[in-house]
């Protein structure tokens, strides 16, 4: 496989043809852009922002401690805001590019999330999924299992946002010990590690991405130094609701590819959800159809589930498992690729 062709092209988007989903899905419909839906999902998310970041701490500071309630609806919403980073990923969210760029990289800072990473790392998700440095929830053998075991566990319970969060400081560090650290980090397993460590240590060292990324980091940073000091004694507040986000963006990423065999389509599954969770988690439980048909925006893909239902030959083929119980078995199994 072409290194270059797989991962997209030197800014970070896709390259023509290059997605492995071609070869599942080599006929692909242009669906447009629901405009108008994902302009309301972001006013929700832009208004639960500026809750979390000035409302609540002043509904704390000057009223009563009832408004505690409201980290609930926070909690609830951290699929939607990342959600809408990943349309703006994909291209999806809005249809002018910088436009879309631009409001993803102003809710990535909100979220404390280094845009330029996460955007590489997700496409490089796409065009290499469960391979070896994509398996969180596999035991390569090279490690003490028990030691890996509270690694994978720690991941799910925050570990990844946490990594997010610190991921920045990369870019502060001298290259020749970012390129070591990223070279060990990513490893160089399976028949094309040697290709996927190199793109990712090519990321890490770009200047342009560098200075992007300390510049979206040091934003985050003031933005949120500034909500601590509003939130004053209530700043615990803050940082378990961050945190609470945190664990359900972490469990969220790991639960798709979770115990997915390396022959499943797509290598990644569907679930069902009440019809209310859809816009809350913009379809990301029909997460096989999105790796299968990542051009589609979020919106056109419970048509398409429905139409594969119902030309489906065997019931078995579209049996989707709930998400909500399966996200809490991703505690259960933990060992070798099957």
């Amino acid at each position: 496989m072409d290194a270059q062709a797989a991962a997209g092209k030197p800014d970070g988007s896709p390259a023509a043809g290059a997605d492995p989903a071609d070869r599942e899905a080599p006929t692909r419909r242009r669906v447009a852009i629901d405009v108008r839906a994902n302009l309301a999902l972001l006013a929700v998310v832009v208004s639960a922002v500026l809750l979390q970041l000035v409302g609540l701490p002043l509904l704390l500071r000057h009223t009563s401690p009832v408004a505690l309630w409201l980290v609930i609806p926070l909690v609830i919403l951290a699929p939607m805001h990342w959600g809408l980073i990943h349309e703006a990923i994909h291209g999806q969210l809005l249809p002018q590019r910088r436009m879309n760029e631009l409001v993803a990289r102003m809710l990535a800072i909100a979220f404390m999330l280094p845009f330029d990473a996460v955007r590489f790392g997700h496409l490089m998700h796409h065009r290499f999924t469960r391979e070896p440095f994509d398996r969180p929830d596999v035991h390569d053998g090279t490690t003490q299992h028990l030691r890996a075991r509270v690694r994978y566990s720690a991941r799910l319970l925050g570990g990844l946002y946490a990594g997010e969060l610190v991921m920045p400081l990369l870019a502060f560090v001298p290259q020749r010990y970012a390129r070591r650290l990223v070279a060990y980090a990513v490893g160089s397993e399976g028949p094309v590690g040697a290709d996927v460590q190199r793109l990712f240590v090519g990321f890490t060292v770009d200047p342009a991405r560098r200075a992007r990324i300390r510049r979206d980091w040091l934003l985050s940073l003031g933005l949120h130094a500034i909500t601590f000091y509003l939130y004053g004694a209530w700043w615990p507040v803050l940082l378990v609701t961050m945190y609470l986000r945190g664990v359900w963006l972490s469990l969220a990423d790991n639960l798709p590819h979770y115990d997915v065999r390396l022959d499943e389509p797509g290598r990644a599954r569907n679930f069902r959800v009440p019809s209310f969770w859809q816009p809350v988690l913009m379809n990301h439980h029909l997460h096989q159809l999105h790796h299968r048909h990542p051009t589609l925006p979020w919106t056109a893909l419970p048509a398409l589930a429905h139409n594969i239902a119902a030309t489906a030959s065997n019931a078995s083929d579209t049996a989707h498992a709930p998400y909500f119980r399966t996200a809490l078995k991703q505690f259960g199994r933990f060992g070798r690729v099957r």
